[in-house]
């Protein structure tokens, strides 16, 4: 599949998005959303063949797309961008023109451990990406509000705390999401890099 966006990272090395292919990158996200620390992302105790089937699912659609990041070739995050319009969360506030939605895993420390800074420049690559590349205006993110870790992330990057809301119960056949109390926060492109 062709690259949506390549960036170096001086000191880091090259990122690259592209499409996630349901099947052919299950394995390897199979692997990160069972994980007990991905226990937020709400796939642990899936198959690798119902990732594979979800995710399918959401390469069908028009307004969530999934995304495998890579850092010198090597996976290292599961990237959805979505319209907050068609997603539950557009049901918890004000949507504007030229909002969108994020979620982000990152894959586990490699066998060199954690390295300091790489996060912080990570997200700074995939908000480059929904910003600029993708012409948006604001990002909007729903960490769950017991996902500390991700909502101080969010805020070192910019991000400012919007308010907590019930993420209602989705039940399709294609999807089930149960409730989720969520902390909204959001990154205007004039914050993340003015111009």
């Amino acid at each position: 599949m062709s690259d949506l966006h390549v960036q170096h990272i001086d000191g880091y090395g090259t990122v690259r998005i592209r499409p996630l292919d349901p099947e052919g990158d299950a394995e390897v996200i199979h692997g990160w959303v069972s994980d007990e620390r991905a226990a937020f992302w709400g796939m642990n105790g899936l198959t690798r063949a119902q990732v594979a089937e979800i995710y399918a699912h959401m390469a069908t659609l028009d307004t969530h797309h999934a995304h495998l990041v890579t850092k010198d070739d090597v996976p290292a995050a599961l990237f959805q961008t979505y319209e907050p319009t068609a997603d539950r969360v557009g049901e918890c506030y004000d949507v504007r023109p030229g909002d969108i939605g994020v979620h982000l895993l990152l894959a586990p420390a490699g066998p060199d451990g954690p390295h300091h800074g790489w996060t912080r420049a990570l997200l700074e690559v995939l908000t480059e990406y929904v910003l600029r590349v993708l012409g948006r205006r604001r990002v909007v993110v729903d960490p769950d509000v017991r996902n500390v870790k991700a909502i101080d992330r969010f805020e070192r990057q910019g991000f400012r705390r919007g308010p907590t809301v019930v993420l209602p119960e989705v039940d399709l056949p294609e999807v089930y999401l149960p409730e989720k109390h969520a902390q909204l926060a959001f990154l205007e492109r004039t914050t993340a890099s003015p111009e």
